[in-house]
């Protein structure tokens, strides 16, 4: 299991938001290529980057700050926010990160998935699930679908996804902890790779998490308001 560090880029900066909400910020740090390799030099094996204005509409922004990062680190990076077509997707593929997250467009439209994963190989390709009420949330956790992540799942592993990025968006960023059984649920249900998100507070989370299937966990918050040392949370990483 690896422990994924998110790097959330909001106007040029690192920050943190409560449940995604715009205005939500508690930690607002200058320089997130700066940030991206202090992880690095911590242990991160990968780093989880979201372009926050891009998944508020404005995918242009930041790009030039994903590519100092890319340019900083030499881990693999995953990105996602706001990437809405085809095209954004080639886009920073072909920037080159390692792997692209995909959630509003996967959900929507199923086959694009499978053009990118014949293009580039579904290990490239994430799609992301975020659930809210146990319905996942597109949009920027805005709009509810009517289908589980369990469904949604199933269907987009067939049309070639290589792998699922579910956040529990109940718990997002509330610092609270988080309740496994929805995960549990989704990787009894899939057979591509899980990477959790949401919640997660404490060694005793990872550690729960480390028991289970899941192939990776993302932390924020809990990471930038010190209430989990990385260098504690490496040490349940395996590979």
């Amino acid at each position: 299991m690896f422990i994924i560090p998110a790097v959330d880029i909001k106007n040029g900066k690192c920050v943190q938001l409560v449940q995604g909400k715009p205005g939500s910020e508690q930690v607002v740090i200058d320089n997130p290529e700066i940030v991206a390799k202090s992880w690095e030099d911590k242990g991160a094996s990968i780093l989880h980057v979201i372009n926050l204005d891009g998944a508020f509409g404005n995918i242009s922004k930041n790009l030039d700050i994903v590519k100092k990062i890319l340019n900083t680190v030499s881990v693999p990076v995953q990105l996602g926010g706001g990437i809405r077509t085809v095209e954004n997707a080639r886009d920073v593929l072909n920037m080159g990160v390692d792997k692209v997250i995909l959630g509003t467009m996967a959900v929507e439209n199923p086959k694009t998935i499978e053009t990118l994963s014949n293009e580039y190989g579904s290990n490239r390709i994430l799609v992301a699930l975020d659930s809210k009420d146990s319905k996942v949330v597109i949009k920027g956790w805005i709009e509810k679908t009517e289908k589980t992540a369990c469904e949604l799942g199933i269907s987009l592993e067939n049309h070639g996804a290589g792998g699922i990025l579910f956040t529990n968006v109940d718990v997002e960023g509330l610092m609270n902890g988080f309740n496994i059984d929805p995960l549990l649920q989704l990787l009894n249900t899939v057979n591509i790779p899980v990477i959790y998100s949401g919640g997660i507070t404490s060694l005793i989370d990872i550690e729960n998490l480390s028991k289970t299937k899941t192939y990776g966990i993302v932390i924020g918050s809990a990471l930038y308001k010190k209430k989990i040392d990385f260098i504690d949370a490496i040490k349940y990483q395996h590979i």
